[in-house]
């Protein structure tokens, strides 16, 4: 086994930001928490069962900070003069001196692969690499250690005691850098949209010959074009025909579609870089809206509209949710469902309306689906809209199909509408425009599809 292989071309690293900008994203950080070492792990491939892993997907604060995607890595800034050092500690490639290249069923290159060298990550990425066995970090006299912790249990032992007891200032720190996007970051999401789009397409297509798919089939279908162009899907796809629609996160997906009723389809493509859109379509499967469907869907679409027209910089992000709140509730007492006037249900201590609007209707997006939720909340969801941020605007109405509150017509139905909204200097940008969400021009997209 150790005679006989030639020398093997240097893999390809995987896409990654320039080093100029993770630059950048680090000093921000050390800008934050000067003068302390800071210790960001990548993780580890979780167990699906027994030997079985899932497929390794990083830490979302690693890869913005780093540009790298390596399993098991561990970024340490070292506090250096006015900012800090970045050493990257990676799993080498496989060793043909101690045989590892065959023996080791889990980083074996004959088993999983060749793995770039850590030269070539080093050169790629700007930052210094050693190998993952050489880091051994302990306590030293007048600096802090903090750790990202809940990602690698391993390097949270090297650093167990040397760590403050504040675990969480980390992890917020990084979330409310990461809330205004770069121009990098941007092109990235408007990648991730674009091929989303192309997924929700390639549905409407399959729906010409509904009688014969099943939820199963919508997921995999999306879940084709988004293998095909990019990482996979951003989150669980949500393939919610008829009566499960009306459930948030339905993603058991092993329903059948039936004529007649609706599809809600929430799916989003995570791009070779990792950043996820986040857009819903509830579609009538039959390419046509019933009246009542219309009715409901028209709703929705209303305090969509309101909402969106609520997403300035410098107005309070809970502005938007208020907006369609506002609108749902008048639509719901439109409908003979609410027992008080809209405007009594808004109040905080009555909210009666919330029955059938379930969740708040939007939140931040960009490397996670619900990104930057460590963020204090006076920086996020009690904080100011900024332009560059970017998040979605997903009002909805759910019915369930037991409800004996509502009219048996309305039993089962659930309408959510999500779009993908940039931030600008004087106002926002519809991201997610390409897909139509009104709906004689969603009836026709759907034909044409």
């Amino acid at each position: 086994m150790r005679q006989g292989w030639s020398r093997r071309a240097e893999p390809p690293l995987r896409p990654a930001p320039p080093a100029d900008v993770t630059g950048r994203r680090r000093a921000a950080l050390s800008g934050r928490l000067p003068g302390e070492r800071l210790v960001i792990p990548a993780g580890r491939s979780p167990v699906r069962t027994n030997d079985q892993h899932y497929r390794f997907r990083p830490d979302s604060d690693y890869v913005w900070l780093s540009g790298d995607q390596s399993a098991a890595g561990v970024l340490v800034l070292d506090p250096e003069g006015d900012g800090h050092r970045p050493t990257l500690f990676l799993p080498p490639p496989s060793r043909r001196e101690d045989d590892s290249f065959w023996r080791d069923a889990a980083g074996g290159e004959l088993w999983v692969g060749p793995r770039p060298s850590l030269d070539a990550i080093s050169a790629g990425l700007s930052i210094d690499c050693r190998p993952r066995d050489e880091l051994k970090l302990l306590p030293e006299p007048g600096i802090n250690t903090r750790v990202l912790r809940g990602v690698d249990a391993q390097a949270e032992e090297l650093t167990a005691e040397c760590d403050e007891d504040d675990d969480d200032l980390l992890r917020t720190t990084l979330a409310e850098l990461r809330l205004v996007k770069d121009e990098w970051e941007l092109e990235q999401l408007r990648i991730a949209v674009a091929v989303t789009a192309d997924g929700f397409r390639d549905v409407a297509r399959a729906l010409r010959d509904a009688t014969a798919l099943t939820e199963r089939d919508v997921e995999g279908i999306f879940g084709h074009r988004t293998r095909a162009l990019g990482n996979g899907a951003g989150y669980q796809t949500i393939a919610a025909a008829g009566p499960h629609a009306g459930v948030l996160h339905w993603t058991s997906n092993d329903g059948r579609l039936r004529p007649g009723e609706m599809l809600l389809l929430d799916a989003g493509a995570e791009t070779d870089t990792l950043y996820t859109a986040d857009i819903t379509r509830t579609m009538p499967i039959s390419g046509r809206f019933t009246g009542l469907q219309r009715e409901v869907y028209e709703i929705v679409l209303a305090a969509q509209d309101a909402a969106i027209d609520a997403v300035r910089p410098g107005r309070p992000f809970r502005d938007y949710h208020r907006a369609a709140a506002r609108v749902l509730a008048e639509g719901l007492h439109g409908l003979d469902l609410l027992p008080v006037p809209a405007e009594e249900s808004l109040r905080e201590d009555c909210g009666l309306h919330r029955r059938w609007t379930l969740c708040a209707p939007g939140h931040m997006l960009g490397l996670d689906v619900h990104d930057c939720a460590q963020a204090a909340p006076r920086t996020y969801t009690d904080g100011t809209l900024r332009a560059g941020q970017v998040l979605t605007v997903e009002p909805g109405l759910y019915f369930q199909d037991n409800d004996a509150m509502v009219p048996e017509a309305l039993r089962g139905l659930g309408i959510r509408i999500e779009d993908d909204v940039l931030v600008t200097t004087d106002g926002c940008e519809l991201l997610s425009r390409a897909l139509p969400r009104v709906p004689a021009e969603l009836e026709a997209w759907m034909g044409a599809a």
